[in-house]
């Protein structure tokens, strides 16, 4: 793997980490419904910015379908039971179980699509829910009655990207940047009528809540994506999904430094037997980096 691209890989998965972070600094003055539309109508905006630079038009007519459902699924729902979570949850927790996706996305697929249920997807579903069950039972947020919803709406946000990534595998190719953008208008569309229902903060965000907005929209949506996109071009499908392994990891990291979050040997244990099982489901290995081509850059 050429070092331009391992220096993309940890730049996205240290904004995606990042995320959880900026999601607990926000969450209190905005709250989930209104953090979340500020999120997704940032990313919408500058992607539309750099589509205009580019020239790339957005096929909303002949996609319109897909994007709405590819968006309530990916982006709408997921981010919304993430903020939600993140009202009770440490960075950490959400970090992690994030990581599950692929765990989730297994399970989908043998109860609704006939995959085989092979002995080492059985494992890697066996370590995932075993290093959930380690991180959270360990936890001292546990303790309060109010984490139980939380930790249910952070897994559920998980299992939504299961649903996305199989409703990708079987809808018609789009062109990645275009389901990125459309991705984006239409989870701003899904989260536009919950505002009539959820009131304006009343009093007024501080300055490190609406930095942390700006952040969660331009940063680790719209830039995050032009850097994940860039990295599927360069290397392929299967090395990128070296970034899930690594969000724990930056999300683990930034908690601790920024909201003086405790590492404690079940954060430690958890974070890693969950990567351990969502890379034995997903079948990644490291001779898959190894093979990674290691194109040129271009201009």
């Amino acid at each position: 793997m050429a070092v331009a691209s391992i220096i993309r890989l940890l730049c996205l998965a240290a904004i995606w980490g990042a995320s959880f972070l900026f999601m607990r600094v926000a969450v209190a003055d905005f709250g989930p419904a209104w953090l979340m539309f500020g999120r997704v109508l940032l990313a919408s905006v500058f992607l539309a910015a750099v589509a205009l630079v580019y020239k790339r038009s957005l096929p909303v007519r002949q996609y319109a379908g897909h994007f709405m459902l590819l968006s309530f699924f990916n982006t709408a729902l997921p981010f919304l039971l993430f903020a939600y979570a993140a009202q009770t949850l440490t960075a950490s927790l959400l970090a992690v179980l994030n990581a599950t996706a692929p765990l989730w996305g297994a399970i989908i697929g043998v109860l609704f699509f006939r995959q085989t249920m092979t002995l080492k997807v059985m494992l890697g579903l066996i370590l995932g829910i075993s290093g959930v069950a380690i991180l959270v039972g360990f936890d001292d947020v546990v303790a309060d009655r109010a984490a139980l919803p939380a930790i249910a709406a952070a897994a559920g946000a998980a299992c939504c990207y299961g649903i996305a990534t199989w409703y990708t595998r079987l809808a018609r190719p789009v062109p990645a940047f275009s389901n990125a953008h459309g991705n984006m208008w239409g989870a701003t569309l899904w989260l536009v009528p919950l505002l009539w229902f959820i009131p304006v903060p009343v009093t007024e965000p501080a300055t490190q809540s609406f930095l942390a907005v700006l952040a969660l929209g331009i940063l680790c949506t719209g830039v995050a994506y032009l850097l994940y996109f860039r990295l599927v071009q360069d290397l392929g499908a299967t090395p990128t999904l070296t970034v899930t392994f690594l969000i724990p990891v930056f999300g683990v990291i930034w908690g601790h430094l920024f909201l003086q979050e405790t590492i404690g040997w079940h954060t430690l244990a958890g974070a890693g037997i969950v990567i351990a099982g969502t890379m034995l489901v997903t079948g990644f290995s490291v001779s898959a980096l190894r093979r990674a081509p290691a194109l040129k850059e271009q201009q």
